[in-house]
């Protein structure tokens, strides 16, 4: 959408204001500068969309002995990040460890841990009954339940796995819910009724064909077979099995007349049929992954996707569109993490239990050229590979964005808890590409510690390099869009944020964001007797569960006189930033790039709009 141009700037040539965090109605406004430099700072809101790209890298990693047990304690030198093969200065590095419910970080380098409210920002006798603000989300969880795939014994196992572990959610997750068939969307909350409710909401929607059985029984790996790849194997098996179970006149076919003579078109009819619907189902899973993905980048923070599912096959007709969105999450920095419903199995060549005989009729003989051979046993071998490659898929999700694939197990219970809930100890670990790998490419990441210790590592494996703009000041909105979807805070340029609130109304309350800059923190450029920058302001409003209400992106340009300068190496200068919102807890966000020197800051603040 567009953001409103309602938008104002403040230059303070005085002492920096005190602003109070609240302001009742009928309160005196923030006092307003005495001496104007509004000639020598231009500055107009952009109508630019505010999108999620990725542009700055930022790597978390949890590292683990043999016995999967979490190593704490490593500090910055212990790491090496390669991008390519190559080995990048790590800028920016980060502790983050959750015990007790409460997640903490600590911080080295150029990034800051979570701001709080600004030093005596607020007064008692001002905000006497302003709460303290709620807990910011810093972690997003989407659990994603496949009802296309799951049978109705893998989802009754997959919920009493489930609803037990929202209780244990930290203060900073928040979790949705949603169905493949995107008939359940339950958005971001940190409401453990609210997500227990939506749970029993989930209805496999493959138990529509559960116990039903064709004649002859073409699965969708033996049509992808017969359809695709022409696998003369797989059409004489089907034809045997329709001639040793007279399909033609059991009833059992969904069409007699086209089954008489069970020559290849008609076998190759049932098989498109049957592909079809199976690419159908594929397309639409593939399809909710990307939309779920897409809401997942709009969250400030760590984000992860939870895909419960048995698995699928890939056809050879949807494989080219089956990496849309494992790259749709890359892209955002989107880790998926996925748990084979199935638990413990073992692949097994017999068909289902409810699916009626198939044996060879008393006198008759194998139709030529089968020569004698066991169609059930290569069809057996069919269902063992369908098991196989169901996993396959879901392996190569988590490898493909650095997350884990839970299988083979039956406790389900510690498949779900490793993967919604945040590991103990992470390392979030920063660079910069060099500019000239700003190529628009899929690079390969690779983490590796630098003592020499064999420890496994689990770490997004690549990104995709944003292609650089030939406009610097294009470059830098791209940017400042970009960072303002993180929870980073980056602290190159000294800044402060405060904010006041004025009730409008019972439901309507007007924030203003101060931006406080220091001049000193910033380079400036000498030309034509004024001295130089252009800066981009991007602030961003977010409610309790991490959803963007508002933003606003300024373009300042500032030509200062030397006099103006020295001046505001005192004072410094505020921005003021005016939104509309709802009484409630929210986090502020702002991102100020500088464009001489490429200076980059970020940082938060909490406030609470009774």
């Amino acid at each position: 959408m567009l953001w409103p141009l309602i938008v104002g700037l403040a230059m303070l040539s005085g002492l920096w204001v005190n602003v109070a965090h609240g302001q009742h109605a009928g309160q005196t406004a923030a006092p307003q500068s005495t001496n104007s430099t509004d000639s020598e700072i231009s500055t107009k809101t952009t109508d630019a969309d505010i999108k999620v790209q990725v542009n700055l890298v930022l790597v978390r990693a949890v590292v683990k002995d043999s016995t999967g047990k979490i190593i704490p304690d490593l500090q910055q030198q212990d790491f090496q990040i390669f991008d390519n093969g190559k080995l990048q200065k790590i800028s920016s590095f980060n502790v983050e460890t959750t015990a007790d419910g409460k997640t903490s970080l600590r911080s080295t380098g150029q990034r800051r841990a979570q701001a709080s409210a600004p030093e005596k920002a607020v007064t008692p006798d001002v905000q006497p009954h302003v709460a303290k603000a709620a807990v910011m989300p810093k972690r997003f969880v989407a659990l994603v339940f496949d009802d296309l795939h799951l049978k109705v014994s893998e989802a009754m196992a997959v919920h009493a796995a489930t609803e037990k572990l929202f209780a244990s959610l930290t203060p900073t997750d928040r979790v949705a819910i949603y169905s493949t068939e995107g008939d359940v969307q339950q958005d971001f909350t940190d409401d453990p009724e609210t997500l227990r409710k939506t749970l029993k909401a989930i209805v496999p929607h493959s138990s529509r064909d559960e116990g039903h059985h064709e004649c002859p029984d073409i699965s969708y790996y033996q049509a992808d077979l017969i359809e695709n790849r022409h696998d003369a194997t797989a059409i004489l098996a089907a034809q045997t099995e329709a001639d040793f179970n007279k399909c033609y006149g059991s009833g059992l076919a969904p069409s007699g007349a086209l089954l008489r003579s069970f020559n290849s078109g008609a076998i190759s009819a049932i098989a498109r049929r049957v592909l079809q619907e199976g690419d159908l189902r594929t397309e639409q899973t593939y399809q909710s992954l990307s939309d779920i993905v897409g809401k997942l980048a709009s969250m400030p923070g760590q984000r992860v996707l939870v895909y419960v599912s048995p698995g699928f096959l890939v056809g050879q007709t949807v494989f080219g569109n089956s990496w849309d969105w494992i790259e749709k999450a890359v892209r955002a920095g989107v880790v998926v993490n996925t748990i084979d419903a199935r638990g413990l199995y073992t692949p097994a060549g017999l068909g289902d239990i409810d699916a009626p005989p198939v044996v060879q009729p008393p006198g008759e003989s194998p139709r030529q050229p089968w020569e004698g051979k066991d169609y059930q046993k290569v069809q057996g071998t069919y269902r063992m590979q369908t098991q196989f490659e169901s996993g396959q898929v879901l392996a190569g999700m988590a490898a493909s964005t650095g997350g884990t694939y839970f299988h083979n197990r039956n406790d389900l219970n510690a498949g779900l808890t490793q993967a919604l809930s945040a590991p103990k100890v992470s390392y979030i670990l920063g660079f910069r590409p060099e500019s000239a790998t700003a190529d628009g490419k899929f690079h390969k990441l690779k983490v590796e510690l630098s003592n020499g210790k064999k420890y496994q590592i689990e770490a997004r494996n690549g990104y995709f390099a944003r292609k650089k703009l030939e406009d610097p000041e294009e470059e830098a909105k791209q940017e400042v869009r970009e960072v303002l979807f993180s929870d980073e805070e980056i602290d190159t340029i000294p800044i402060q944020l405060k904010t006041q609130f004025l009730n409008m109304n019972a439901t309507s309350s007007q924030l203003t964001v101060y931006t406080h800059l220091d001049i000193q923190g910033i380079r400036l450029r000498k030309a034509d007797g004024r001295n130089r920058n252009d800066i981009v302001l991007a602030t961003g409003v977010f409610d309790r569960n991490g959803q963007l209400v508002d933003g606003q992106i300024k373009e300042i340009a500032l030509k200062l006189q030397d006099s103006t300068v020295e001046r505001l190496r005192h004072s410094g200068l505020t921005f003021k930033t005016v939104f509309q919102v709802k009484p409630g807890s929210y986090i502020v966000r702002s991102v100020l790039r500088a464009l001489e020197g490429n200076q980059l800051t970020a940082r938060n603040l909490t406030t609470v709009i009774p």
